[in-house]
């Protein structure tokens, strides 16, 4: 037990001897966010029998980041306030007495999001770029559901409901993990340009009889390194 805790502290004080100190920045922007759905047809999806091709949202992100070099690579952990969703058109039914409804539902889903990544820096004249990858873990906070739909016997009606995290059918599990990539520019004074894109890997559909439903997030921000 003690050989591995004492290579771990070896490894840890020879990267913290090589490694210069941390820089903090900020940054923020708007995410395009979707939802990647897949099971068999008549299967429930959040909770209905909608079956579903998946559209994009448009949401926002900013966050705080730490990065520590050791020369030309980086670890980069951040925290992130980041919107996530997605919109499903399908059709319902047929409902008792023959009815079909045409479905339109939004979900937006705000979460905070921890992604830590190893970064590779590129010197370039006027700065750097640079590229990076690596996990992210994320605690849902907030989200909101809203429906529409043209029943071909009763009309038009909408709704609109604060999503619940939990465990049970019709609910979304309130942890996502998954992969992140990111790329960008940073010039000299610390102005910064970047972009990511976030894997989702959970199944966030608690008990759906099959169907599975993922988050992707395609980002775009504007940052300061300190």
């Amino acid at each position: 037990m003690k050989k591995p805790i004492l290579s771990l502290l070896l490894i840890f004080i020879t990267l913290s001897a090589f490694a210069q100190l941390p820089t903090i920045g900020i940054k923020g922007g708007v995410n395009f966010a979707t939802l990647s759905a897949s099971g068999q047809a008549n299967n429930v999806v959040a909770g209905t029998n909608l079956q579903a091709s998946s559209g994009s949202v448009t949401s926002f992100n900013f966050g705080v980041f730490a990065d520590i070099k050791f020369g030309h690579l980086s670890l980069q952990p951040a925290v992130n306030f980041t919107g996530k969703g997605g919109t499903f058109d399908g059709t319902t039914g047929p409902l008792p007495g023959g009815s079909t409804s045409q479905v339109h539902s939004k979900y937006n889903l705000y979460y905070v999001q921890v992604p830590v990544n190893i970064v590779y820096h590129i010197p370039v004249v006027i700065g750097e770029i640079y590229l990076g990858a690596g996990p992210y873990g994320s605690y849902g906070v907030h989200g909101k559901l809203k429906q529409s739909a043209i029943n071909t016997q009763n009309g038009s009606f909408s709704s609109s409901r604060d999503i619940k995290f939990g465990d049970e059918s019709g609910e979304i599990k309130r942890m996502d993990y998954g992969a992140n990539a990111i790329a960008g520019i940073k010039l000299k004074g610390g102005l910064l340009f970047n972009i990511n894109y976030d894997l989702g890997l959970t199944n966030i559909l608690p008990d759906a009889d099959g169907n599975k439903m993922k988050t992707r997030v395609l980002g775009a921000s504007v940052g300061f390194a300190f």
